[in-house]
């Protein structure tokens, strides 16, 4: 009965947000607004994997920047090569502004949409597994793993700033199509929106399906003690990797996604900044529920948006301050208020003793302290 219980909430959980993204949305905004929604939902996806990948498994990964930069940049190029291609130039037009009359030789396969989307999906992938068996199997983890996750996505946006063959500071931006479809068409955009809003709920069905299958036990299991699990016989490192990649991925799609809906890619989406954004909005939502890290991401990036129109020099520190007061006295984030409220009202009424804030993740001082 619980079984069927449970799948019965989960369809009519999708169903509402189906209902919600497809249908209310589209109708209630405007074209602009449905695309700022849009750029929020790629930020969702990668606060589902940072969900999975922190509030699961205890990882602090403050370098998502960096697999989001990468899926970014790899849709970018191929949209500029095939507006080249549209004008009947050998080059993107910043190139010509430079004096380039040849494309280099690495930017050469990106003119192959297949060859694009592949390597979105399995670049940043392979670079996350390769790099999280070298740290994981190395016993690095905490606030060290955290300080190395944010130093790469600092190199990276320092690397991007010196290549000029990538736009330099600027980036790559001005895309006119989409794989054959003119971007200045609304239509159009309301196309992408809705292929960000398809991608978001696939994403937190496999994230779902993860967290609830055997392997988020043992996720969870290593993130509570990682020694237990390894005395009874797993690797702990290959549980974390596995997380740590399929994080990385939600991120690469989530970046080729923002690059067509916002019109632009630069290094100011992959540094250090970026990175802690995502992070904040996990952290607001609750980064150990499934929606809580997407609601979050949404929550606060419309928040930014709408506040900072008012206010433009104080929402920065009104945020600050809302990830402060969250992580010290909400370490569950705010899905965690409902569960509070009802043990406090239990607490009153003599029905249980009085509990402290819930916090299914018992590292979460260690993890605070680290953020």
């Amino acid at each position: 009965m619980r079984t069927l219980l449970g799948r019965w909430q989960t369809w009519l959980g999708f169903g509402i947000a189906a209902l919600v993204l497809f249908v209310i949305a589209p109708a209630v905004l405007s074209d602009f607004r449905l695309s700022l929604l849009g750029k929020f939902l790629c930020f969702a996806i990668v606060a589902a994997g940072i969900g999975l990948a922190w509030g699961r498994g205890g990882m602090l990964v403050l370098g998502q920047g960096v697999f989001f930069g990468l899926g970014g940049y790899m849709m970018a190029m191929h949209l500029k090569i095939a507006d080249a291609e549209v004008r009947g130039d050998e080059v993107p037009d910043f190139m010509q502004i430079q004096g380039v009359r040849e494309l280099p030789g690495y930017w050469a396969p990106f003119a192959s949409p297949v060859f694009t989307l592949l390597a979105i999906v399995l670049v940043p992938t392979a670079i996350a597994a390769v790099l999280g068996l070298g740290v994981f199997k190395r016993k690095v983890k905490g606030a060290y793993f955290a300080i190395l996750s944010q130093a790469l996505a600092a190199a990276l946006a320092i690397l991007l700033v010196g290549q000029t063959s990538l736009g330099g500071s600027n980036g790559l931006n001005r895309f006119r199509t989409f794989f054959g479809f003119t971007l200045n068409d609304p239509v159009n955009r309301r196309m992408l929106y809705f292929i960000a809003a398809v991608v978001l709920l696939v994403v937190v069905a496999v994230v779902r399906q993860l967290m609830q299958s055997r392997y988020g036990e043992l996720l969870v299991a290593v993130r509570d003690g990682e020694e237990r699990v390894r005395f009874l016989g797993y690797d702990p490192a290959n549980i974390k990797v596995v997380a740590y990649a399929v994080a990385a991925l939600f991120a690469s799609i989530a970046g080729a996604l923002f690059a067509p809906i916002v019109g632009f890619i630069a290094p100011s989406q992959v540094g250090i900044l970026p990175s802690i954004a995502f992070l904040i909005g996990v952290a607001i939502g609750g980064r150990t529920t499934l929606l809580g890290p997407v609601l979050g991401a949404i929550g606060v990036a419309w928040a930014q948006t709408l506040f900072s129109e008012q206010y433009p020099s104080g929402w920065i520190y009104g945020q600050g301050l809302l990830f402060i007061v969250v992580v010290g006295f909400f370490p569950a984030g705010l899905a965690g208020l409902g569960v509070l409220i009802k043990r406090r009202r239990k607490a009153k009424t003599g029905d249980e003793p009085p509990a402290k804030a819930p916090d299914p993740d018992p590292d979460a001082e260690k993890v605070s302290a680290s953020s």
